[in-house]
Order: C-alpha cells, then sequence, then structure tokens
C-alpha cells in the first residue's frame, strides 16, 4: 500500500494531515524561520539552514523571507538568486535550472486541490514544476502547479503562469502569454 507521502510525489490525491507529512512539513517550517531570523550580514551561516533543507547544485543567494512545504522536492541549480518573500509550495517536484533570477514575492505552487468541496476536506494534489536555465522571473510571479518555463526566458512582474512557456521568449500577463521571442 502506498504511503500518503508516495501519493503526494506522484502527484496523486493524498492526505495532507498524515504523521510523516506533517513532521516533515514542520522540519521545513524550523528551518525557514531559521534563515528568516539568522544574521544578513553572516551570509555562509544565513545559507547553512537552507542547505540542510534544499537540494543546491551549487552557490545560491536567497534573500529572507523564504518559505517552503518540505523542501525535500526543491533542486535549484547553480547562481541562483532570489529576492525577498520566495514561496514554494513543494508537494512535488519543483527542479529550477542555473543561473536563475527571481524577483521579489515570486510564488511556485506545485500544489492544488480538488473542485469538489467535499474531497477538497480531506485531500489535496499536485504536479511538478519545471524552471530552465537563464530565467529570469519579475516581481510576484506566480508559477502553477504542472508548469514548464523553457531555457532563457522572461516572465514579466505579476504574471500568472498557467501553462508552459517555450524557450527563449519573453511572457507576460494573467494569464500569461508570450509576447515574442528573445
Amino acid at each position: 500500500m502506498q504511503s500518503e507521502k508516495d501519493k503526494m510525489l506522484a502527484g496523486q490525491p493524498y492526505v495532507a494531515t498524515d504523521a510523516e507529512l506533517v513532521a516533515a512539513r514542520m522540519r521545513a517550517k524550523s528551518l525557514c524561520h531559521r534563515f528568516n531570523i539568522a544574521d544578513p550580514t553572516d551570509l555562509p551561516a544565513r545559507m547553512a539552514p537552507l542547505r540542510d533543507l534544499l537540494e543546491l547544485a551549487g552557490e545560491a543567494h536567497i534573500e529572507p523571507n523564504f518559505f517552503c512545504d518540505y523542501g525535500f522536492n526543491i533542486c535549484i541549480g547553480e547562481s541562483f538568486y532570489a529576492n525577498h518573500n520566495l514561496t514554494i509550495l513543494d508537494v512535488c517536484r519543483v527542479e529550477i535550472g542555473a543561473n536563475v533570477l527571481f524577483g521579489p514575492g515570486v510564488m511556485l505552487s506545485a500544489a492544488t486541490h480538488p473542485l469538489d468541496p467535499v474531497e477538497r476536506l480531506t485531500t489535496e494534489s499536485g504536479a511538478p514544476i519545471r524552471i530552465g536555465d537563464s530565467v529570469w522571473l519579475g516581481g510576484n510571479v506566480a508559477v502553477l502547479p504542472g508548469v514548464t518555463i523553457g531555457d532563457n526566458c522572461v516572465i514579466g512582474a505579476g504574471s500568472v503562469v498557467n501553462r508552459d512557456i517555450p524557450s527563449n521568449t519573453l511572457a507576460v500577463g494573467n494569464p500569461c502569454r508570450v509576447v515574442r521571442e528573445l
């Protein structure tokens, strides 16, 4: 029988109040809290809790505040920068490529809930997010479950990305749409 964690990682409906998942979320919240209150002038010490939480391929600089659900589902490539108030709801895998920049207030949500109000009381689900190399997400961009953003893209500030964005494009708006090739 599949655990609730296995169901979650597979993008199937799962029960978020499962003890194993609650413990994993509390660990992530504790490490995020330690990061968020760390001395901003001691960068190595400030990043230490996130190195225990996230899969970092190389150097990363994240400004506080940072929040995530689990952390173990987040893979970040080399030379990553995120401005203040990054939120990643990582119920499924969230992959971020190398040389990626995030403006302030970016939200990546691999999590979703059933449309049926009765089902919504007990279960949730998700779908993976992938962001390619050399991508820039402007301030307050929201990326929704199941979205892939290709390499070398720019996503304009305030955009809500609810569908895949092909490589080498500029995309903006709500819903986000490609406006031209780069």
